[in-house]
């Protein structure tokens, strides 16, 4: 299987995508966060002329941050400065609508705005629409300013149900999710699969499978829920605390799919941060320090059943069992965000792998 990194922008980012390409690692992702990290086109603008062989992915953008246009203009800018390296993450938008206080886009506009984002970034024009008016539109100096020659990789991220999955199967398109579970897996394969049924594919395209987890590889007789083990994955399962506080005053809210331990951890989130599940300025509090390593205040919070949900931690034949699981339900790449000491992180899981 390959290996891959996901980390948050901010200056020296190109720096880290050196040592992963250095490492040997397939690919270098930038999360799209407005508001919470910096900007990923100009972050990947400086890995690509740092770099010269390793891929680079936005993990995710949507419809909701920016037009079809504009974000075909950074694609295929980041095409010319790296042709035929560009990976392109497209989601509803979740953690980066719910970050400004809004919601998440439909699926039906992540599928809109896919297909417009592959025609304009392959050359194509598109059918370009505010309100009451529509226009035609499509790159107009492609040779010498942005590369749609060469292809992008697009994934569509996919959580836990089948919508999006069903985006990517239409599409013709990866997919990308923030689970080690391979039972999940191959419920959003099955989806994909079953969408794409009579769905012409353009040759040529790549259909990949990218599972983001973080990783720990134990030592000796290490706890695999101490201390150490807990900061290396907090920020995800920090992550999904966040995300269930946001969210459990909705209907059907995720938290409420959670055992009682799990809620009593969101509860404590929420009073830990000073606000509730339905204060509107909920967003500026929860998503804090996101996806940064946790605080050592906040280690209580790492429940070793939300780690055994969302990360990988064992020793190092525990962990390649596990890795073997998700190639066998169709895995072709595992993504890490590393939080302690990235390069030495790198370093590791491409050994592992």
């Amino acid at each position: 299987m390959r290996a891959g990194v996901v980390v948050t922008a901010r200056p020296g980012v190109e720096d880290l995508a050196v040592q992963a390409e250095e490492s040997g690692l397939h690919s270098f992702w930038v999360y799209d966060t407005p508001m919470v990290h910096g900007d990923p086109f100009v972050a990947l603008g400086l890995c690509a002329k740092a770099t010269s062989r390793i891929r680079l992915g936005i993990g995710v953008t949507s419809p909701a941050l920016r037009s079809a246009p504009a974000a075909a203009s950074g694609l295929a800018s980041l095409n010319a400065l790296a042709p035929g390296r560009i990976i392109c993450g497209v989601g509803t938008g979740n953690t980066a609508r719910r970050t400004l206080g809004m919601r998440p886009t439909t699926a039906a506009t992540l599928e809109s705005f896919t297909a417009a984002l592959q025609d304009l970034c392959a050359g194509h024009g598109i059918e370009y629409r505010e309100g009451d008016r529509v226009s035609d539109v499509r790159f107009l100096h492609a040779g010498g300013h942005v590369n749609t020659a060469d292809p992008i990789e697009f994934v569509v991220a996919a959580l836990l149900g089948p919508k999006a999955a069903a985006v990517a199967g239409r599409r013709g398109t990866g997919l990308i999710s923030m689970t080690p579970d391979p039972a999940v897996w191959q419920a959003l394969h099955d989806a994909r699969r079953h969408a794409a049924h009579g769905t012409p594919r353009v040759p040529g395209t790549r259909t990949d499978s990218y599972a983001v987890t973080a990783l720990h590889v134990l030592d000796g007789d290490e706890d695999p829920h101490g201390d150490a083990a807990r900061d290396a994955t907090g920020h995800l399962v920090m992550s999904l605390l966040a995300f269930a506080a946001d969210t459990a005053a909705d209907a059907h809210a995720f938290a409420g799919r959670l055992g009682p331990e799990e809620r009593e951890a969101v509860r404590r989130l929420l009073d830990r941060r000073g606000t509730t599940a339905t204060a509107p300025d909920r967003h500026t509090k929860l998503y804090s320090g996101y996806l940064g390593r946790i605080a050592p205040a906040d280690r209580d919070l790492i429940l070793p059943s939300l780690m055994n949900m969302l990360a990988l931690v064992g020793t190092r034949d525990d962990l390649r069992a596990r890795i073997t699981a998700l190639e066998q339900a169709g895995i072709d790449e595992l993504l890490i965000q590393p939080v302690i000491d990235p390069p030495t992180e790198m370093a590791r899981l491409a050994k592992l792998l």
